[in-house]
């Protein structure tokens, strides 16, 4: 097999190490690509390409997320990972592993760890790689990297995210949800909903969002019946959509651009917790976005009509 060819075989991996280290989809796509040239401008044969590849996209991400840091500090509102629709890297014996370590939630967590922790986590626990491969990749010696290791599991365990574990029972949920929504149904939503839900937006200053993450059955029930008719009203529609491993949904105004996605938490038969991303440089890998002001002003005029 040639270096393309060898390359492609390993692209979905590479891209799923990176996503999962950055939290971003355009991100880990030009980690993965300078990946590429990196190993393309290469006159040595590595040992093993997928090593070579593997540490190589990972030293990428790791210095992307190190610059990343401080933006992220200084970002407007709350910060959500770019939504994923659907992971490349396909492994039967790591599925459940694989799709938990990709939900929101879980990206949201790994937030919390240093670039190196997060880097050791992401290919030790979901990736199963082997210590002297991660010590290889983030440059650290093998028990160093143990260590970071011990560091990040306990970081993680505290807040590790759990989600309904029969897939079918929460994909039924989703659907109750998603129906109620489209019928406007105050009484099956509330139903559906946990009694502590949140639901928490993701505008970066840079579309509408919430002022602050709304919580409580009641509340969160309001706010859907409320917002979701008026955009009914003026021909925004949505498909319900895995978004990061988890039930969701993609939003579309009438024109059929992407206006936000949103994803539901689900555990103990009911939804714990609703992320919508509406920022647009979040979206743009799910094609044509949307100008959520533009939507947000035809909402407001609906809203008035209606008084």
């Amino acid at each position: 097999m040639n270096k393309v060819g060898e390359f492609e075989e390993l692209r979905p991996l590479l891209f799923s190490i990176a996503y999962r280290i950055l939290g971003s989809v355009s991100e880990a796509e030009d980690a993965v690509q300078e990946a590429w040239l990196r190993f393309d401008g290469s006159a040595a044969v590595p040992t093993s390409v997928k090593a070579f590849l593997s540490t190589t996209v990972t030293r990428i991400s790791i210095d992307v997320l190190r610059s990343a840091r401080m933006r992220r500090e200084e970002y407007v509102g709350p910060w959500f990972p770019e939504p994923l629709l659907s992971d490349p890297y396909q492994d039967p014996a790591r599925s459940a592993e694989l799709a938990d370590s990709v939900s929101m939630a879980a990206l949201l967590l790994l937030e919390r760890l240093s670039p190196l922790e997060r880097s050791v986590f992401v290919l030790r626990e979901v990736f199963g790689f082997g210590f002297d491969d991660i010590a290889s990749a983030v440059g650290r010696s093998e028990p160093a990297c143990r260590q970071l290791l011990v560091r990040a599991r306990r970081h993680m365990r505290t807040g590790r995210p759990r989600f309904e574990a029969d897939r079918q029972k929460r994909e039924e949920l989703a659907r109750r949800f998603f129906d109620a929504l489209r019928e406007g149904d105050v009484s099956g939503l509330r139903d559906l909903l946990a009694t502590d839900v949140q639901m928490v937006g993701d505008g970066g200053g840079k579309a509408p969002q919430l002022a602050r993450a709304v919580a409580g059955a009641e509340n969160v029930t309001r706010l859907l019946a409320s917002v979701f008719p008026l955009l009914a009203r003026i021909d925004v529609t949505f498909e319900p959509h895995e978004v990061n491993a988890q039930p969701g949904a993609v939003f579309r105004d009438r024109d059929g651009k992407v206006l936000h996605t949103l994803a539901l938490d689900v555990l103990d038969g009911r939804i714990q917790t609703i992320r919508t991303v509406i920022n647009p440089d979040k979206l743009g890998h799910l094609g044509p976005v949307a100008d959520a002001w533009t939507v947000s002003d035809e909402v407001k005029r609906v809203r008035r009509r209606m008084r």
